[in-house]
């Protein structure tokens, strides 16, 4: 089976086009190898790690509510998790592990999509990929990607447009 015929890349397609999002359904791309890291990305698409959608999902804790919460931030820098929280009105977000973000979207580490999650997903989509006219964002696999932009980002997921960097990195305000 190739990575486009694999069930959660056809669901992440199913999704971008469902949505009104043709191109960016018909642009996915499998690559030779998996690129699990912003950086393997960048540099197996020749474009900067900054224009790479990480999908990352966290635990949000509120009080004794446990949820995922998906952040899409930039390649170029890591995300706050404390800022995270106050951005998702959560008491604490933390690093989630494989079996979390495996049951939360379906899709492994490395190839965690913004779409084709058998549940909604509260989104925060990092401003600094407004900075490029294409980012590319994983598709389900950690062998595809697909182009699409910040506007695509956020119109897709529904998610919130937030600087979600640590402090003094770029992309912060």
């Amino acid at each position: 089976m190739s990575s486009l015929d694999h069930p959660a890349v056809a669901k992440v397609a199913a999704a971008l086009a469902e949505a009104g999002q043709t191109e960016a359904a018909e642009g996915i791309r499998v690559l030779p190898a998996e690129v699990r890291t912003a950086a393997q990305a960048a540099e197996a698409l020749g474009v900067p790690v900054a224009a790479i959608a990480n999908s990352l999902v966290f635990r949000a804790r509120t009080g004794d509510t446990e949820t995922a919460l998906l952040a899409l931030t930039s390649g170029g820098h890591r995300a706050d998790t404390d800022r995270l929280a106050r951005l998702a009105g959560a008491d604490e977000v933390g690093k989630a592990d494989a079996d979390f973000v495996r049951a939360h979207t379906g899709q492994p580490i490395g190839g965690v999509a913004p779409v084709g999650h058998p549940a909604k997903l509260t989104t925060l989509v990092d401003t600094a990929l407004e900075e490029h006219d294409v980012v590319w964002a994983a598709a389900g696999h950690p062998k595809s990607v697909y182009p699409t932009t910040f506007a695509g980002l956020v119109a897709l997921t529904g998610g919130t447009p937030a600087a979600v960097a640590a402090e003094g990195e770029e992309g912060r305000p």
